[in-house]
């Protein structure tokens, strides 16, 4: 069988990845209010995991990895994406994080065309650009503003989420779903459980609520923190499986452009939930995110060669 990028069907997959992460991580200010990163990562993982341990023995679903040393790498690249991109809240704005995190596909389309010597034409070179445009306008001005050695921290986070993205089909193609969400949870687990020991030998004085974020070590939680944690454990589960769906099937330098669709979904979570509105100029920068992925969707599939029958 011949394959093609299967372009529009990742778009799909982000769309869902998009939906979910966006109403689970609007609580995430509710977890940090009264636990730690490091544990809220080993709990959140050791519940994602258990989950998909037993969603594998219903499913028959496959686990165990064609080549450890890929997964492990790219685990540990995506985890300390998301570990930086976390911890960085705890001291930058939260427009700041953002839009450094989305710098990603301008990472994603570099390294495509000069490490992986990948053809990129200038339409996905200006959807990026028109994409990335309207991350600036959803997040406002401030976003760009008070530069400095920490505000490189995101940037860092959105190099090392990009170089994770190329690696899910560059290098794990051959890796189901299920692995690779295993590996992801597995790094994110690992690195929690080493923060918390870090912290328990060396503590460290912890702001009150979400200031403390970072700093706090192991707690006794509440309910409500077993309640949101498992909420966002099982909708991480499910919205990274799409997520790493996507990258499977359609060239990373192409998928990345469709997770500019997770502000406006993370927006508009946050206006039902909290009542939290948008300006004028954060509607027209989603309207610029529709047609950044719109223009990636529609010349993918102009481009795709036919598929010949199996």
């Amino acid at each position: 069988m011949i394959s093609h990028d299967r372009t529009l069907a990742a778009a799909g997959f982000i769309a869902l990845y998009a939906v979910v992460i966006g109403f689970t991580d609007n609580y995430v200010r509710v977890i940090a209010a009264e636990a730690g990163l490091w544990q809220f990562h080993l709990t959140r993982s050791v519940l994602a995991l258990t989950i998909l341990a037993v969603a594998a023995l219903v499913l028959r679903l496959r686990l165990r990895p064609v080549d450890w040393r890929a997964v492990t790498a790219r685990s540990a690249i995506h985890g300390a994406a998301m570990l930086i991109y976390f911890g960085a809240l705890a001291f930058l704005p939260v427009a700041q994080v953002a839009a450094g995190l989305f710098t990603a596909p301008i990472f994603v389309l570099v390294i495509s065309r000069f490490v992986y010597g990948e053809r990129i034409g200038p339409l996905r070179v200006l959807a990026v650009l028109v994409g990335f445009a309207g991350v600036l306008l959803v997040l406002g001005p401030e976003a760009m503003a008070g530069a400095s050695l920490a505000a490189a921290l995101p940037v860092a986070a959105g190099l090392l989420y990009g170089m994770g993205n190329i690696a899910t089909r560059a290098w794990c193609a051959q890796e189901s779903a299920g692995t690779l969400l295993a590996g992801f949870f597995v790094a994110l687990g690992v690195m929690g459980a080493l923060g918390l020991i870090v912290l328990g030998l060396f503590p460290l004085p912890v702001p009150q609520g979400a200031d403390g974020f970072v700093m706090r070590g192991l707690v006794l939680p509440s309910q409500g923190f077993w309640f949101w944690t498992f909420v966002q454990a099982a909708g991480s589960l499910f919205a990274v499986g799409m997520m790493i769906r996507a990258y499977q099937v359609a060239t990373a330098s192409r998928v990345s452009v469709f997770e500019y669709i997770i502000l406006p979904a993370s927006a508009f979570w946050g206006w039902l939930l909290w009542s939290e509105t948008l300006s004028p100029m954060a509607v027209a920068g989603m309207a610029l995110i529709a047609l950044a992925g719109a223009t990636i969707a529609l010349g993918g599939r102009k481009s795709a060669p036919p598929v010949a029958a199996e």
